[in-house]
């Protein structure tokens, strides 16, 4: 990658950052997913053989179930608290946004 050529420095190590997404690249999905897939199973939880983005996590009585689609993240559980820290991880990992409690599941009410 080169300087624009309006960008004069005196400094020759100086490096462009990249401040658009990648989106319009083909292995976008494919390598968020992994990434994404890569962090969920280090906390501890477990993918599905029947639905490749489900996973789900089982601690003592505590359980949670994440469901990947696209680019947006299901988090269903029964530990409010368990859910509270898998957030922070998440947003430690990437930046999340949490947009509160779902009403609407798959056009369902």
């Amino acid at each position: 990658m080169k300087l624009p050529p309006i960008f004069y420095s005196s400094k020759p190590n100086q490096v462009c950052r990249l401040c658009k997404s990648l989106y319009g690249l083909r292995q976008v999905p494919r390598q968020w997913f992994a990434q994404l897939s890569s962090k969920v199973l280090a906390y501890g939880f477990v993918r599905s053989y029947a639905n490749y983005s489900l996973f789900t996590y089982r601690k003592g009585d505590s359980f949670m179930a994440l469901l990947v689609y696209v680019d947006d993240i299901i988090l269903a559980g029964n530990n409010a608290s368990a859910c509270q820290l898998f957030k922070a991880y998440l947003n430690k990992c990437f930046r999340i946004k949490d947009l509160g409690s779902g009403n609407i599941f798959l056009a369902l009410r």
